[in-house]
């Protein structure tokens, strides 16, 4: 059984910082794509940021455009972890946000049935 687990998360005030980060447990896999999203209550999963990699290490990430310049996602290969960092957090960034892990090739991957894997969530809250 392969699980995605999320730290990081908490209560920040708007316009301070908060990093989270992604890890795989369990069964071990291989995956060169992995995203961010979150979900707020009484709406649906959002993208926020992607990030694929190759074994040469280039790597590229694809921000939603309302975290763009804000939010930086980001790999460490040695732990095999995915981090987010959100800066200037605003109240509309308060979700619960969810990693994942995409094994195959799919068109987009800023949809959330591109992705294989879901971590159980971790909340951000943000406070004005």
């Amino acid at each position: 059984q392969v699980q995605l687990v999320e730290s990081g998360g908490g209560s920040v005030q708007a316009g301070g910082p908060l990093s989270l980060s992604c890890a795989p447990s369990g069964r071990t896999f291989s995956s060169s794509i992995m995203g961010w999203f979150r979900q707020a209550p009484g709406k649906e999963r959002e993208f926020v940021a992607h990030i694929k990699w190759s074994t040469t290490k280039w790597s590229t990430t694809y921000y939603a455009d309302n975290v763009k310049g804000r939010f930086t996602i980001s790999r460490d290969n040695a732990k095999n972890t995915v981090y987010l960092q959100m800066n200037s957090l605003k109240p509309e960034d308060t979700a619960v946000y969810y990693c994942a892990a995409a094994l195959s090739y799919f068109s987009d991957y800023a949809v959330p049935r591109a992705y294989d894997y879901w971590g159980q969530g971790t909340q951000v809250t943000v406070s004005s």
